[in-house]
């Protein structure tokens, strides 16, 4: 109902409705000025009339008596006559007021202690399910499909992380936006004295921001390393926590606790750092030849394989034009005129991979 609303007037805090006055807030419950001035000339008289405090201060002196009174800063005196008021020293009125709001802490109060007990006499069930779920391997994996959730998780075990992390990162170059929030808690991970190692795909050597995060880290102690193909996206932390990217779910990762699963990944981990290569800050020709020629021997072992262009360049990180750049001139090289019969031609210049001996 707007202010000006018919019947409703406003004067100094209060509200006359239909000619009843009613208190109304003033700003962040402040005393009217015509309340200030007649609470001044109330505690300079042990008791006063209404007419009195009119004849002294105006014809607000009435509205303000009512706010006074409604605040508990002024009382009835006792005797005859006239009503008379009294002024109430303001801690008085403070511990009128709050009285109430006392008692519904102190309720509010009984009703947690209550809720608490009630859930907390639920604490041995739990307890129990959890021990025989534990116990019968249930719990040890676990599917976080939100990339928020991932993130918050990631921070949390980083922040625990007290030996060793082990990350292993396929897709080449790495988004500018993830090295950012990475390189302050990998920073804060390294300073700590928790080794850090960490395997990219060749490609990332040409990626500046990749580049740039890796001199920062290995400047620490981390240590990095990279590889041609065969990256599985993973961390582990302390060899009792993995984490797995899933396949075909974006921002998904499959939390591992299981501890057989755990040493699985970081054997296979093991594996890929003894056969990967220091990540150098900067790269010389020799050195960018070199990965050339292996990115491409390995572009002819997987096309021989019959694998498209597209899954060629996600399995080396790379983007599916410098794929099908590399790809061109392996056609090239062996003279062939499709894919199909570049598949044929290098699947006969491919070598077998030996059999494995006895015992292996």
């Amino acid at each position: 109902m707007p202010a000006e609303a018919e019947g409703v007037d406003r004067v100094d805090g209060v509200e006359r409705v239909d000619g009843v006055d009613r208190i109304t807030a003033g700003r962040e419950g402040e005393l009217s000025p015509a309340a200030r001035r007649l609470y001044a000339y109330a505690v300079e008289r042990q008791a006063f009339t209404a007419a009195e405090a009119t004849s002294a201060l105006g014809a607000r002196a009435g509205a303000a008596i009512t706010e006074l009174a409604a605040a508990h800063l002024l009382q009835r005196a006792a005797g005859p006559g006239p009503e008379r008021w009294s002024a109430v020293a303001p801690r008085a009125a403070a511990s009128r007021a709050l009285a109430p709001l006392a008692l519904l802490v102190r309720e509010t109060h009984d009703e947690m202690d209550r809720l608490r007990g009630r859930l907390e006499a639920l604490v041995p069930a739990y307890e129990a399910g959890a021990a025989h779920r534990d116990l019968s391997g249930a719990g040890r994996l676990e599917l976080v499909t939100d990339l928020g959730a991932v993130r918050g998780l990631i921070a949390e075990l980083v922040a625990g992380c007290e030996q060793e992390l082990l990350t292993s990162q396929p897709g080449g170059g790495r988004p500018q936006e993830t090295l950012e929030e990475a390189v302050g808690r990998d920073e804060s991970l390294l300073a700590r004295g928790v080794r850090m190692r960490t395997i990219y795909q060749h490609t990332a050597r040409y990626s500046r921001p990749t580049a740039a995060y890796v001199e920062r880290v290995t400047a620490l102690g981390a240590q990095v390393r990279t590889l041609g193909d065969g990256l599985m996206r993973m961390l582990i932390f302390d060899q009792r926590t993995g984490l797995m990217a899933v396949p075909d779910r974006t921002g998904a990762a499959l939390v591992v606790r299981e501890p057989s699963v755990v040493h699985f990944m970081t054997a296979a981990f093991e594996r890929s750092w003894l056969g990967a290569r220091p990540f150098p800050t900067t790269v010389s020709p020799e050195a960018a030849r070199s990965l050339s020629d292996e990115l491409r021997q390995t572009i002819v072992r997987l096309l021989s394989e019959g694998l498209e262009d597209k899954v060629i360049a996600r399995r080396l990180g790379m983007s599916e034009r410098t794929c099908q750049r590399h790809i061109a001139e392996v056609m090239r090289a062996v003279g062939a005129k499709s894919r199909f019969q570049a598949g044929y031609l290098l699947a006969a210049a491919v070598p077998a991979e030996p059999e494995p001996g006895p015992g292996v």
